[in-house]
């Protein structure tokens, strides 16, 4: 197999950051193998045919714990004051501006 190659646009959850770029018949013979890769390793698999990408095996996303909430909730951006007020103020205007929903069932005829 190929070496693996950095992914450059790496998720923080996704464990692994290591890409590997193999042909269509490897992975074919190799299949489990490389699924379990991408399962219990977060690694990341580009499949080739004839030297051009044809598909990616990566990890399905999986639910964090609870507990680290709080830690992933400290990394989020906050706005300034003044920024906060001014979208809240916009998506206030926005709201009016919408037309009122009407209380009538759609499919009744």
């Amino acid at each position: 197999m190929p070496g693996p190659v950095p992914d450059p646009n790496p998720h923080p959850l996704a464990g692994s950051t290591m890409k590997h770029t193999i042909s269509v018949t490897e992975a074919a013979r190799n299949f489990a193998d490389i699924v379990s890769r991408v399962f219990y390793r977060g690694e990341r698999f580009v499949l080739e045919r004839g030297g051009k990408p044809v598909a990616r095996l990566i990890p399905v996303p999986r639910g964090g714990r609870l507990g680290d909430l709080p830690g992933l909730l400290e990394d989020v951006p906050r706005l300034p004051v003044e920024e906060a007020e001014a979208l809240d103020q916009d998506l206030n205007e926005a709201r009016d501006s919408l037309p009122e929903l009407r209380d009538e069932d759609p499919w009744e005829s």
